[in-house]
């Protein structure tokens, strides 16, 4: 329950950061921005996948907070992309 709660919260302040790196109004709510956040940290995470697997035992990878935001910024720009 605890790790639910803390990626929703994690998510949404990973949504703010990328829709405040990325230019331009986007107007979503709360749940969009946390969407953007969750769906991010997966994206991250496949991208740091690719280039290191993490040690077995860890739960996260290291680079995990900044490849979520690369990632929620990749998806923010893919949704722009696609709503033109």
């Amino acid at each position: 329950m605890f790790s639910i709660i803390w990626s929703i919260i994690v998510g949404f302040v990973v949504g703010l950061i990328a829709r405040w790196i990325v230019p331009g109004a986007a107007h979503m709510g709360f749940m969009m921005t946390t969407i953007v956040g969750i769906v991010g940290s997966v994206i991250g995470g496949f991208i740091g996948m690719l280039f290191k697997k993490p040690e077995p035992g860890q739960k996260f990878h290291t680079a995990g907070f900044i490849l979520s935001i690369i990632g929620a910024i990749i998806l923010l720009y893919l949704l722009r992309f696609f709503q033109h």
